[in-house]
This record gives structure tokens, C-alpha cells and sequence, in this order.
């Protein structure tokens, strides 16, 4: 007596696999979202740190972080005000050491934070006290240029971003290459706070570079 084998038609087998790419294509469109909103995140620092530096120059005549007058203008105590030179002095990646900040760069955040310019905490033995990307790498602003020769008033700098998003910043907000430009890669990052001032890091960053972290600025 023959047994009669079992098994799937063409058309089942063709059902299976429309079904299959839509699920992969569902992903794919997933991950491509979840990608955007975070080179849109990582953008956004870039664009929202001027703001903060001009809503204060309007108000108060003074860069915050090098205002001289911090103490009356927003009542922040007298260690914490700047010299009043004109210039953000200081690394982007100044972080307070032993509840203190040692430079206008760090004292930047006190000073916007204090007058309402920009939330984030004003204690500066709290770990939340230096604001981190969407890629909790650490964002900074500094009058220093990060790379020796880059002119500009102030730099913003963020730090951790993978090379696939670097790319997509540069097209989105400058000319599309990572070495020149008012925004550029000044290093591959390797410590936690990024990498050491005036460490360039020359090579435009190509598919190759996609799953490597780096460190970014952008000159104002």
C-alpha cells in the first residue's frame, strides 16, 4: 500500500516567503528610524549649545561661563564666575573634580543652567552635572580650538558617536567631509571623555570606519 507523502505547494512556499520579507523589511525600516532619530539627537546638540551661548550674551553682555559678573547677574557663587576675556577658556571635556569646577568650559553649564537657559543639575558632585549625548557620550563647549589651526569663536564637541552617524551628521549639517568643514572628526575616541585636546584625526571617514566611536566638534 503507498503512502501518500505530505508537503507544501508552490503557492504556500511563496506565501511563506512575501511573509518572511516583510518581516525583515519591517526591521530594516525599524532600525533605519531608530538610526535617524539618533544622527536628529546627536544634531540637535549641535544646534541647541549656541542658542544657550546667545540667549546669554543677549541678556547679561557676557559669554556664559567666562562672565565675569555671574555672581550678580545670575547669583552664582564668586569661585564660580570667569575672568571676562571674551573666550570660553578650558577643554570641551572639563569635568568638575572633587565637587569643583576648574575652568569656564566646565563652569559653562552652571551658568546657563542657573539662568534658566537650560535644564540639567547645577550640583556639581552629581554625575548628571556634564550633559551626555544620545549615545551617552559627553557633550562640551569650549573657546579653545580642539584641533591647532581651526579658527572659530567657540567649539561644540560630543564625543562616542559611531562613524556611521558622524557621516550622516556632516552631510546633514555641514559639506559632507569629516576633515574639513565647520564640523569635523578631530579623533578617534578612546577614553571615556573623549580624546586629548589638539589630537587630530585627519582621514575623512569612509563605510570602513562605520563601527568605530569618535569624538566630533563644530566651530561657531
Amino acid at each position: 500500500m503507498n503512502k501518500q507523502q505530505s508537503g507544501f505547494t508552490l503557492v504556500e512556499i511563496a506565501i511563506v516567503l512575501v511573509i518572511i520579507g516583510l518581516l525583515l523589511g519591517g526591521v530594516l525600516k525599524g532600525q533605519e528610524l531608530i538610526n535617524s532619530a539618533k544622527v536628529k539627537n546627536l544634531a540637535n546638540d549641535f544646534r541647541t549649545i549656541p542658542t544657550f551661548v546667545y540667549a546669554y550674551q543677549d541678556k547679561f553682555r557676557a559669554l556664559p561661563g567666562d562672565d565675569r559678573n555671574a555672581d550678580t547677574h545670575i547669583g552664582v557663587a564668586v569661585g564660580t564666575v570667569g575672568n571676562g576675556n571674551g573666550r570660553i577658556e578650558g577643554n570641551w571635556n572639563d569635568v568638575p573634580t572633587a565637587g569643583a569646577c576648574t575652568s569656564e568650559a566646565c563652569h559653562f553649564w552652571l551658568h546657563v543652567r542657573v539662568a534658566n537657559l537650560a535644564s540639567g543639575s547645577t550640583d556639581m558632585n552629581s554625575t548628571e552635572y556634564n550633559p551626555r549625548n544620545a549615545e551617552s557620550g559627553l557633550v562640551g563647549i569650549t573657546g579653545v580650538a580642539p584641533v591647532t589651526g581651526w579658527t572659530g569663536n567657540y567649539f561644540v564637541c560630543s564625543t562616542g558617536i559611531q562613524g556611521r552617524f558622524v557621516r550622516q551628521l556632516d552631510l546633514a549639517m555641514d559639506d559632507g567631509v569629516t576633515n574639513s568643514g565647520n564640523i569635523r572628526v578631530i579623533c578617534q575616541s578612546l577614553a571615556a571623555n573623549g580624546c586629548a585636546t589638539n589630537t587630530a584625526f585627519p582621514a575623512a571617514l569612509t563605510v570602513a570606519d562605520d563601527a568605530n566611536l569618535y569624538t566630533v566638534c563644530s566651530s561657531y
